[in-house]
């Protein structure tokens, strides 16, 4: 099978924290940033949490109003934050270019067409994107409103509601051969207060198999890391176009490097047909 993009990986907000200290975890991602090259598109959380760090850290408080208006707010201050951080560790000789998108970049065939062909140049012009959802200027109220004329008209709808779903889709777009989700966790567990229940393959003779076996695993999982976030049920859920294309995707941890992860030296989840 051929692939036109060697990997779409994703790092989740708290994976990008360090918790002892509250601030970007500059270490972890110095050692991501000096791995990704022409060939990667790299989707990234943490505006927003990132923004709200530092705001408290400049003015000793968190913010007050709305949890729209706020987390706005605070995504606008992340964003600079975020990007100059990885412009920083990435290695000099490759450009770095930043894509915001918002759900109409996936239900739009023009919108999509354009997108695709933006993220395929980069491979060819020794840049890697750094991809993350717009929430500067989306509100949930009028996504929300968007997506319900969307699914009135044309029945399935990206929402990109998580940047789970967002990797997942862009993975699809670009037909990626490895989608990489990175979180706080090993992957999925049957049991998530058990380490030794981690499942170490989802797999099955054919796509249906496998997305049989995806569903059942789903039952394992319950809870999210933090508000807003939608766990890792959700993640198996979203990844199901990126398998059905047959693309291999990885949940693994962020404290191993890429190379390790790919390597299958690190523990992982993976899912694909065997």
């Amino acid at each position: 099978m051929n692939f036109d993009i060697e990997l779409v990986g994703k790092i989740g907000s708290m994976a990008l924290i360090d918790k002892k200290s509250n601030i970007l975890d500059y270490t972890l991602i110095a050692r991501l940033s000096s791995e990704l090259k022409p060939g990667y598109i790299w989707v990234t959380s943490g505006a927003a949490e990132t923004g709200r760090l530092d705001y408290i850290k400049r003015n000793g408080k968190e913010l007050e109003g709305s949890y729209e208006e706020v987390k706005t707010d605070y995504a606008a201050q992340g964003q600079s934050i975020l990007m100059s951080t990885y412009r920083q560790y990435v290695d000099s000789k490759y450009s770095l270019r930043q894509v915001l998108v918002e759900h109409q970049h996936f239900n739009d065939e023009i919108k999509r067409e354009h997108l695709k062909s933006l993220l395929l140049r980069a491979k060819e012009q020794n840049a890697i994107p750094i991809i993350n959802y717009n929430d500067a200027v989306s509100t949930e109220e009028s996504r929300r409103f968007e997506i319900q004329s969307l699914k009135h008209n044309s029945g399935k709808v990206v929402e990109c509601v998580d940047n789970d779903e967002t990797a997942s889709q862009i993975a699809c777009l670009v037909k990626a051969k490895t989608l990489l989700i990175l979180t706080s966790a090993d992957g999925i567990y049957r049991d998530a207060t058990d380490a030794s229940t981690l499942i170490d393959e989802i797999s099955g003779k054919d796509v249906y198999e496998v997305l049989d076996n995806i569903t059942a695993c789903e039952e394992y999982c319950n809870g999210a890391s933090r508000k807003g976030a939608n766990g890792a049920k959700a993640k198996l859920e979203y990844i199901k176009d990126a398998v059905k294309i047959g693309t291999e995707v990885i949940i693994a941890s962020a404290k191993y490097s890429i190379k390790e992860i790919l390597s299958g030296s690190a523990k992982a989840t993976r899912i694909g047909v065997k």
